[in-house]
C-alpha cells in the first residue's frame, strides 16, 4: 500500500500507536500507518480537527461500535479506538496491499474467473456481516482491500443495523457513494436492508471486470437521476458474458428482484467451475494476481490435477512496487457524499530516517527535532522504511 511522509502538523503518536506515515484520507478524516508497541502494523484513522463536532463524534462512535461487533476473515479486524479524544481516533488491522479501485486503475480489469472468484468472497464476508444485523451501506472499490490473504472490507462508517429506523442523517438526505449506490438508498428509502448491499457489490464486481460503474455522469444530479429511473438500465458495455447474467440480477431496480448474497455466492461458483477450476483454486489465483509481492502459494494435489476446458486468461505481470504519492479519487468514488434528492424522499510512509531503523521523533510544543528514541519495529514496518529510505535518497538534493 503507497504511503506518503507525515506533515509537521501530523501526531507522531496515538493511542500507543507510532505514526509512521499517511496511508489516504477521506471526507472526515486521515488514515495513518501505525505501530503497536508489540510491533503490530495498524491503520490509525483520525478524525479532521476541521470536522471534531457532535454529530462528526456521533458517528465516529457508531463506526466504533459496529466494527467491535462483526468480525470475519475478510474483514478488517478492529485494535483499539477513543472516540472521547481531542482528536477521535480508531485503529484496525493494516492490510498491505492496495484497494481494488486502484488496483483496476494501475493494471485493468481482472478476468472474468477472478472477478467471479472476488464475488464469492466479498458475498460470503457480507453474508457474515448481515447475520449480525448489519447492512455496510458504503460498499465501493476503495473500500476492498487487496491483501497478501486476499481481500478484505473496510470502512464501516455508513453501517447501520438493519432493524434500526432512527439514523444520524438528516430527513430527505441520502449518505454514500453514488456510483455504486442502490436506486432505494438514492431514493431516500429507510431502513436500509440487505438488497442494497447485493446492489453495491453488483457495482464493485462491474467495476472489476470492466472498469466502469453501472452509471456515469459529469453532474452529481444527472447521477442520481439515472439511477432512480427505473426505466434506465444499468450499463454493462465489455461485461464478460459468463457475468452478465449474474451482474443483471444483481443490479435489478427492485431489490426483491436481486439475488441473496448465498445464491451470489452459488452463481459465482457455477462461473469458476465453468471454467475448469475449483474455487480454492480461483481464490489462490486472484489473491496471487492483486498482490504479486507476496509469493505464489505452492499448487496442491487439486491444482496438479486440474485440467481447465479453457484457459485463463492471464494478464501483464504489473511493474514492481514502488512508493508514489496517492492519486487523487475518481469524482465518482470519492468519500461518501450527502445529497437532498428532488425526485423522491433520502491508503505509503516515508519519514526522512537518521538511522538505519529509526527517524526523528518532534518535540510537541517546539516542534524542533529531538534525540531520537528506540523504537519498535515489526518485520513488515523495517520493510516499509527501508523502501522509503531508497526512494528518499533518489530524490534528495544533497
Amino acid at each position: 500500500m503507497q504511503t506518503t511522509p507525515l506533515s509537521p502538523e501530523d501526531p507522531v503518536e496515538l493511542g500507543g500507536f507510532e505514526l509512521l506515515g499517511r496511508i489516504g484520507q477521506g471526507g472526515m478524516g486521515q488514515v495513518y500507518l501505525g505501530e503497536s508497541q508489540g510491533g503490530e502494523p495498524a491503520a490509525v484513522k483520525v478524525i479532521k480537527a476541521s470536522v471534531v463536532d457532535s454529530e462528526a463524534r456521533l458517528r465516529f462512535a457508531q463506526e466504533i461500535e459496529v466494527l467491535k461487533t462483526i468480525w470475519g476473515p475478510r474483514i478488517a479486524a478492529f485494535l483499539d479506538a477513543d472516540p472521547e479524544a481531542e482528536r477521535p481516533w480508531l485503529a484496525t488491522e493494516y492490510v498491505d496491499g492496495p484497494d481494488l479501485r486502484k488496483h483496476i486503475t494501475t493494471h485493468g480489469a481482472l478476468p472474468h474467473v477472478l472477478v467471479a472468484s472476488l464475488g464469492a468472497t466479498l458475498a460470503e464476508a457480507l453474508a457474515a456481516v448481515h447475520k449480525q444485523g448489519l447492512v455496510h451501506r458504503d460498499l465501493k472499490p476503495a473500500n476492498v482491500l487487496l491483501g497478501p490473504n486476499g481481500p478484505k472490507i473496510i470502512d464501516f462508517g455508513l453501517a447501520v443495523f438493519t432493524e434500526a429506523s432512527a439514523t444520524l442523517t438528516a430527513p430527505n438526505t441520502v449518505m454514500g457513494t453514488p456510483t455504486c449506490m442502490a436506486p432505494e438508498q438514492a431514493n431516500g428509502v429507510k431502513p436500509l436492508t440487505a438488497p442494497v448491499d447485493v446492489y453495491a457489490l453488483g457495482a464493485v464486481l462491474l467495476y472489476a471486470a470492466t472498469g466502469h460503474y453501472p452509471y456515469l455522469a459529469d453532474n452529481i444530479h444527472v447521477l442520481f437521476h439515472m439511477i432512480t429511473d427505473e426505466a434506465k438500465a444499468p450499463d454493462l458495455t465489455a461485461a464478460p458474458e459468463p457475468l452478465v447474467p449474474l451482474l443483471t440480477s444483481m443490479l435489478s431496480y427492485a431489490p426483491g428482484d436481486r439475488p441473496t448474497l448465498s445464491e451470489v455466492v452459488q452463481q459465482c461458483r457455477a462461473v469458476i467451475e465453468a471454467a475448469g477450476l475449483k474455487v480454492a483454486q480461483a481464490r489462490r489465483r486472484l489473491t496471487t494476481h492483486t498482490a504479486p509481492s507476496s509469493p505464489p502459494p505452492a499448487p496442491d494435489a487439486a491444482d496438479l490435477a486440474a485440467q481447465p476446458t479453457r484457459p485463463l486468461a492471464q494478464a501483464p505481470a504489473p511493474p514492481a512496487p514502488t512508493l508514489a504519492l496517492p492519486q487523487p479519487e475518481a469524482p465518482q468514488d470519492g468519500p461518501p457524499v450527502a445529497y437532498t434528492p428532488t425526485l423522491k424522499a433520502e491508503p505509503v510512509n516515508q519519514a526522512p530516517p537518521t538511522g538505519p531503523d529509526a527517524r526523528p521523533s518532534r518535540d510537541r510544543a517546539t516542534r524542533r527535532p529531538v534525540a531520537p528514541a528506540p523504537l519498535r519495529h515489526s518485520v513488515q514496518a523495517r520493510k516499509v522504511a527501508q523502501q522509503l529510505r531508497e526512494t528518499y535518497a533518489q530524490g534528495a538534493k544533497f
